[in-house]
This record gives C-alpha cells, structure tokens and sequence, in this order.
C-alpha cells in the first residue's frame, strides 16, 4: 500500500522497526544532496531505505479555540527547546482498546513515561475489579506467559494495587486529566501520541516576549501541536546514517516482508551493545554516527573509525555543580579514579533542621548565624547575627504555649563566648541562616571524601589532576558534590591503534555503530582512561530525576507552632 511518508511514519510503531521502504515517487533537490543541518532531500524513484528509527523533530503549532484551530490562525514552527512551560489537555476522543493505548501511547521507566486513563464501565478481572471513572496508570509493557500485557496500579485509600490487562482488553478509555506541568521537548518526547494531534496550554513562559516570538504578544491560550518526524535510515550502498524530515514530499511502499533485511548494515545504538550478554564481548565495530566534541575520547570516536569494544559495566561518578549564583554554573560527573585533591568549603544552611541532617559524629559542626532569630519561647535562644555555635544533637523540649505545655523537636546546641560555652536549644523549625566554620586544612582524594562524609559536600580542588592535559575542576571557584551515582558505561579503544581505552557513557552518547566479524586482537584492554564528563543543564536534571528515583527525599522540617 502506497502513503505519503509523512502518513506512514505517523501510524509507525517503534516496536516494528526496522522497516525496508521503496520510494514510489522521489524528489530530488539540485545541489547537494543535503539540506540544511544535514536532512536528505533527494531520494530517487525504487531506491530503497532502511527506516531503523524516528523521533520529533519540531513541532507545528496553531492557536486553539474550543478545541478546534483557529480560522485566524497560522502555522507557526516551534523547535523543541521553545521556552516555556505547558500543561497537556486530556484527549477527549477515546481509546477502543488497551491494544491501542499501548501502540499509540508512549509508556516507558520514568514518571514521564507513565500516563493515566479511566474506562468508562467497569472491568473485572479474575480477583479484581477496575471501577468505572478510577484512575489506571500504565507503568510498562512486558511478555507475561507469551502473551504482551501492561502493568498497571490503581490507588485505592492510599493503597496500591497491581495488575495486568491484555492487550485483547476492550473498553472505551480516556486520559485523565494531568495537573503537571512540561517543557516543549518533555511533551515531544513523551506526551503526543501516534497519530493524534496534542493540545496544550501555555502555562507560564521562561523569557520576556520579543519580535523573533512566533506566538501573539501576551499569549496565554491553547495550542495544536502536529509533530514532524526526523527518519533515521541506511541507504543501500552507504555506510552512514541519512536523516530524512517527515514531511518531505515523497510517497513510500513497506516491502519488509518480501525484502532481505540483511543485505543492509544493521545500525547499533550503544544501548543495544550494553543489553548484550558480557560472554558476547569484546567485539569489533565501525562507527556509522560519532557524536560531536574535539575533546578526548569523543575526537577518537568519529564517523569510519573502527573501535574495540572490550566491556560492558557499571561505574561510580559523583555529580558535582560549580558554586555560582549566575545562570553560568557548570555541571559535572566525576570519576572516582580523578587524581586531583580537594580541600573542604564552608557550606551554608538556611535551618536549624539542615543542621540536623549536616551533623556527623566525626566532628562537631561548628556555625556562625547569618540571620538572626527571636524566639516565642522563653525555654528557647533567641539568635543573634554573628552566634556561634557547636552543633550537638536533637531532642524533644516542653515549652509554655498558651499557659499550657506543649513538646516540640529542638536543637541541642554549645553557644561559644569569648571564654566558656553556654547550653542552649534552637527549635527545629527556626528559619534562620548559618554558615559552616572550617577547621580542616587537609587535602582529600575524592574517594575519601565520600567515605567521610555525607553529601551534599563543599570543596575546592588544591590539587589539579596532573594525569590529564587540562583539569577542568580546576578552574571552579568551588564545587559542591551533590551525590554519588553509578553510571552504565562501555569500555572502549581504537582498533587500529590500542594505545589506551577509554570508558564512554551509555546513555548521554549519540552514536550508531555496526559490528565487525573481526577478531578482536588482544581480549585484554590497554590502560583504561576516564575523564571528568561536563554535563548539560537538562542532563543534569535527568540524572538527580530517574537515575535515584529510589531515593526518598528528607522529610521537611517541623511546622512551627500556631
């Protein structure tokens, strides 16, 4: 069946990739064979493509009224980090079956990935029943028995209950509404669903308008988000990846099924190489799609070159970020086997109940108050600019409250005076500001630090790393570390030259590599080197957001006394 591209990847389940396609009708551009930011826009006539992936490119937005375009509206272009932030409106056409859902909806590991719906009758499973109008979220996809199902949780008096329904499961299913709000490529990546437009509304924007703004000066309304699709393919006789636009003017047929797949090179993220077995390396692989960056090992992995693949592992990192108020503040994930030494910062602490969590049994917290504080208590100290304290431990206080006795949780401290120090007790939920007071002068190996101590943790390095040619850490008026963290990563060299190998990260990588029936020459990697990775602002997010979603946050300090 012949379609438009744009019409067949709208209807494309990732789950069916790859698909061979034979271009019914092409069009070629004269000049080069690229357009701008390298999407091909000439593919002639028969010629036949391997679609091994697709993802949104920009969005093409119109201004809703009643959930309909607007006749005044026209089309505007948005790329995907256009600033602002959005609330999705719940799709009222529904869905016929779970089958449906599961193809047309993303649902994947985060909480992104994780989209609610109610039916509209009841659903009775064999010791469960799903009422009408309650909240079903779909937390994965998996084979249960041979048969695809999807996990599901309903809450029920703060309950949680687990279940499966079938894909074979019919109903009519509606979104819930969603009360969060997302960025432009949040709602991309996972938030409109396989052939469906999306409506949002602008919930508050990030930057004063300007002339270059596509939308209406002051625009707080609904938009219609249609996706354009960006086409990862390999053409027959190129060892590269093409990136064809949806919407380029050409009709497409599927052949998949009378075609012989493996006459094209098979494509291979580095998440496909780490989901093999560890008995399966080392292997050998050409890079079809190396990532950008001129610094080490990223200048070593470009497109053609042919690397070894020794390992698959996990690796400890501790996420740092530079201590500046600016918008400039560079983020980081530092090995542990980084040479370089650090001396202690003071850290800051808005609360007496931070104080509470910052203290160790190593050493006394010692403080000087930036704020002061006047206590409604008697029993309690009032609190000075420019106390100093020693931090002891918490304890529960009977304070007078209305002529009757009341026990709060309170703060054991030694206030220190000029020659003695003085009992006092600080009420957990004073708002107040303190400053730590170092008395360590040692230097310190990361390693250390983060057996010593709880983080977050203030330093500066002393010492540069002398093993690398430029320290990047060196450079930071000072560092906080926020968290330890393990990291998937592949170990790695040049086939041709394996002077050193290098550990790259699996999932802040962009690159395609396919394998090579080569004999790896010696199954023993050269000396493994690491780098300090710089982050982006959004990767860093990711990282405190999914990679320790286990963690549970502190519980947030005692309310004071009304």
């Amino acid at each position: 069946m012949v379609s438009t591209l744009e019409k067949f990847i709208h209807s494309l389940d990732h789950r069916a990739l790859p698909r061979i396609l034979q271009i019914q009708s092409g069009i070629y551009c004269q000049g080069s064979v690229y357009e701008l930011f390298g999407n091909e826009c000439s593919l002639s006539t028969e010629e036949v493509i391997k679609v091994i992936g697709f993802r949104i490119n920009k969005l093409i937005a119109s201004i809703c009224e009643n959930n309909e375009v607007s006749q005044f509206s026209a089309k505007v272009e948005l790329p995907l980090n256009f600033p602002g932030l959005y609330k999705v409106v719940a799709d009222k056409t529904p869905y016929v079956s779970i089958e449906e859902i599961a193809r047309k909806v993303p649902i994947g590991p985060t909480r992104f990935g994780h989209p609610c719906f109610y039916c509209a009758k009841d659903i009775k499973l064999a010791d469960f029943t799903i009422k009408h109008d309650e909240q079903i979220t779909f937390n994965s996809v998996e084979e249960v028995h041979g048969t695809t199902a999807v996990n599901c949780v309903v809450v029920r008096n703060n309950q949680s209950h687990c279940f499966t329904l079938p894909l074979s499961q019919e109903g009519e299913f509606y979104e819930c509404e969603d009360d969060q709000i997302y960025t432009l490529k949040e709602i991309a990546e996972w938030k409109i669903p396989k052939c469906r437009n999306r409506i949002v509304k602008l919930s508050n924007t990030l930057h004063m308008w300007d002339s270059s703004n596509p939308l209406p000066e002051n625009f707080d309304g609904c938009l219609i988000l249609m996706p354009v699709y960006e086409v990862q393919a390999v053409m027959k006789f190129r060892k590269d990846i093409v990136h064809i636009l949806s919407d380029l003017d050409v009709e497409v047929k599927d052949v998949t099924d009378c075609y012989d797949i493996s006459s094209f090179l098979q494509p291979l993220s580095l998440e496909d190489i780490f989901e093999r077995t560890s008995k399966e390396f080392p292997v050998v692989a050409e890079i079809m799609e190396g990532p950008s960056g001129s610094q080490k090992p990223y200048n070593l992995l470009s497109t053609g070159k042919e690397i070894v693949i020794y390992k698959k592992y996990q690796a400890a990192r501790v996420l740092a970020s530079e201590m500046r108020s600016d918008s400039s503040k560079k983020r980081y994930l530092i090995p542990m086997s980084y040479k370089g030494k650090f001396k202690r910062r003071p850290r800051e602490f808005p609360t007496a109940y931070d104080l509470e969590i910052a203290r160790s049994e190593k050493e006394h917290l010692h403080v000087v108050a930036t704020k002061a504080f006047t206590s409604p208590h008697k029993e309690l100290f009032s609190v000075s600019v420019g106390d100093q304290f020693l931090v002891q431990q918490s304890q529960s206080s009977e304070v007078l409250y209305e002529g009757r006795k009341k026990l709060i949780d309170v703060l054991a401290c030694e206030q220190i005076l000029s020659d003695s120090y003085k009992k006092v007790l600080l009420p957990m939920y004073m708002e107040g500001g303190f400053v730590e007071v170092i008395h360590d002068r040692k230097q310190y190996d990361l390693s250390e630090i983060c057996k010593e101590f709880h983080l977050p943790f203030n330093v500066k390095v002393s010492v540069r790393d002398l093993s690398v040619e430029k320290d990047v850490l060196a450079a930071a008026p000072g560092l906080q570390f926020e968290e330890e963290i393990t990291d998937s990563h592949l170990l790695v060299s040049s086939a041709n030259s394996p002077v050193e190998s290098w550990e790259i990260p699996v999932y802040r990588l962009n690159m395609l590599v396919h394998l090579l029936s080569k004999d790896v020459q010696t199954v023993v990697p050269p000396v493994t080197r690491t780098t300090v990775e710089e982050i982006s602002e959004e990767e860093y997010y990711m990282l405190r957001r999914y990679e320790n979603i286990t963690l549970r946050p502190p519980p947030r300090p005692p309310k004071k006394p009304t």
